[in-house]
């Protein structure tokens, strides 16, 4: 189920399961995972994107392994707000994926998430072959960790 909010996510989340954080490109998927306590993402690996099935089947295998509760997608919005070909390609890639889990997924706001993520990699002082083979990691992980910001604010106000 595609839920619209960080609250109603957040109230559908089964207790005590990190989730995946998701950063969709047109040719890779980046992937990150929260803790358990849903307090810190971690980037975790980048898949080579094939098709549909091959890489919903890879995405459910990892919640599996990892227990996970939910999925986190990046919405690629442009700098104005509205939504374009990219964010209309996230949608119908949530809409399938939600088809096949009874896990909750949510969007979040990716813009400049690359962009920052690249920022922490060239302070890490990484080379830049390095950073092209982590870059979408960590920007799923930028995506996780604004939503698990989202969801610490949120419980401060209950």
């Amino acid at each position: 189920m595609i839920l619209p909010d960080p609250a109603t996510f957040a109230a559908a989340l089964p207790p005590r399961r990190g989730l995946i954080g998701i950063d969709l490109g047109t040719k890779t998927i980046g992937l990150a995972l929260s803790d358990r306590l849903l307090t810190a993402a971690t980037p975790v690996e980048t898949l080579r994107r094939t098709t549909f099935t091959a890489d919903s089947t890879q995405l459910l295998a990892l919640a599996a392994q990892r227990e996970a509760g939910g999925f986190v997608i990046g919405l690629p919005r442009n700098m104005d707000g509205s939504e374009g070909p990219r964010a209309q390609s996230a949608r119908a890639f949530a809409r399938n994926l939600a088809a096949l889990t009874d896990l909750p997924l949510t969007f979040w706001d990716e813009r400049l998430s690359t962009v920052a993520a690249e920022r922490a990699l060239i302070a890490a002082d990484m080379s830049r072959k390095r950073r092209a083979g982590v870059i979408d990691a960590v920007a799923a992980a930028y995506i996780l960790q604004g939503l698990l910001d989202r969801l610490a604010y949120l419980r401060t106000q209950q």
